[in-house]
């Protein structure tokens, strides 16, 4: 019986890709800035020891003498930097023309058919935002008057952020379906519902966020593998990502490590199947809000879960932790993601056929997706998979 886990550290990048300077982001490196500013006493031990230092351009992460995983980065092939386009791409559909971006904000005829249809009083901001700058700034405002808080970013996003309490969720996770609506013939990339609770000053983000996608523009992996009757389980935002699409089960989760604790659990339960976990915080509360040492927090305590998840594994068990785009906290222009390389550390657990493989520098991110399908049998339409690299046999596409 099969079981697949690929683990997406959420904008763990690993390097500017070589067309970073189109997207303002020469020079970054995710993984690598958070290691050199949280200094000698970061502690990553088993990252280390699958070999999270020999992955090509890593530079600030010790490298073992017997890293116990294949290593590898991929390239991003499709024009853009942001959730939908790197899950994507990885799970092989790819884009030969990127999202719209509304970096000055929304025009006012979408704004006011927005406002129509969701019987508004109107609405604030309207701009390119910091999501936590953003509710202070309006957080009072919204409350009085009702106006829900609009905003974007440097991606494909309308963003809307209402008071749990004085708004409803409910109510704001409908205006965002209406919204969604609105942008369907645009092919905007996201609709993102941004709950919050609190009072001024002390205003907090809620794990209620829901993503609303636009519909991949053809088959994913996830639907083929589905159509074969795979278990697919996302955890996390995965189903949002997918509009839905390819997946047999989804799992909400608050945060990295309750979305370990699922993984864990599924580990322990499930007969087979594909496992499609998503870990946001690294992105949402240390990438955007340029929190190195935060962000190297998380990644101590993933290493400490990743270890639990381990007991839970069966033998011959697939394992790839990845990303889908950085967000280099150390970088100094702006709060968005970073147009980069995302790592591949690849095992079946209590198999040594994958111990110091070198993938190199994968030429698209849906070699991870070919790879999980060709696990289960199936040819991807997308990628090269390396699942023979994992048994210890040459892998001849190594670029």
């Amino acid at each position: 019986m099969t079981r697949v886990f690929v683990i997406v550290l959420d904008s763990l990048g690993v390097g500017a890709l070589p067309d970073a300077a189109a997207f303002g982001d020469v020079g970054a490196h995710t993984l690598d800035h958070i290691a050199a500013g949280m200094g000698a006493e970061f502690s990553i031990p088993r990252l280390v020891e699958l070999g999270l230092g020999h992955i090509p351009g890593v530079t600030e992460i010790q490298r073992t003498p017997n890293p116990r995983a294949a290593t590898g980065r991929c390239v991003e092939t499709s024009p853009g930097k942001d959730t939908s386009t790197g899950h994507w791409e990885m799970m092989a559909c790819g884009l030969d023309q990127g999202f719209p971006v509304y970096a000055n904000g929304f025009p006012p005829e979408i704004i006011d058919e927005f406002v129509r249809r969701c019987d508004l009083p109107g609405v604030l901001c309207n701009g390119a935002a910091s999501g936590t700058e953003v509710i202070e700034r309006f957080g009072e405002e919204h409350i009085a008057t009702g106006k829900p808080i609009v905003y974007t970013s440097a991606d494909s996003v309308f963003q809307v952020a209402a008071h749990e309490a004085h708004y409803g969720l409910e109510r704001l996770l409908e205006h965002c379906r209406i919204a969604r609506d609105i942008f369907d013939p645009l092919g905007l990339g996201r609709i993102i519902a941004r709950p919050f609770v609190g009072e001024l000053g002390s205003y907090k983000r809620t794990y209620n966020r829901r993503d609303f996608s636009l519909l991949p523009p053809h088959e994913t992996s996830l639907d083929r593998l589905k159509g074969a009757g795979v278990e697919v389980v996302g955890v996390g935002k995965i189903e949002d990502i997918f509009a839905g699409l390819g997946v047999t089960q989804s799992v909400h989760t608050e945060g990295n490590r309750d979305g370990m604790q699922h993984t864990i659990r599924l580990a322990r339960e499930l007969d087979s199947g594909f496992v499609f976990v998503n870990l946001v915080d690294f992105d949402m509360l240390f990438g955007h809000r340029r929190d190195v040492a935060g962000y190297g927090r998380a990644l101590e305590e993933f290493d400490v879960d990743l270890c639990a998840l381990e007991k839970e594994l069966r033998d011959g068990d697939l394992v790839i932790l990845t990303a889908d785009h950085g967000n280099d906290p150390a970088h100094p222009v702006g709060t968005d993601h970073t147009r980069e390389y995302i790592p591949v550390l690849a095992w079946h657990h209590g198999q040594s056929g994958a111990a110091g493989v070198d993938l190199g520098t994968r030429r698209t991110f849906a070699d991870i997706g070919a790879t999980v399908e060709e696990a289960f049998g199936l040819t991807a339409s997308e990628g090269t998979s390396f699942l023979s690299a994992l048994c210890g046999k040459l892998d001849s596409v190594n670029s």
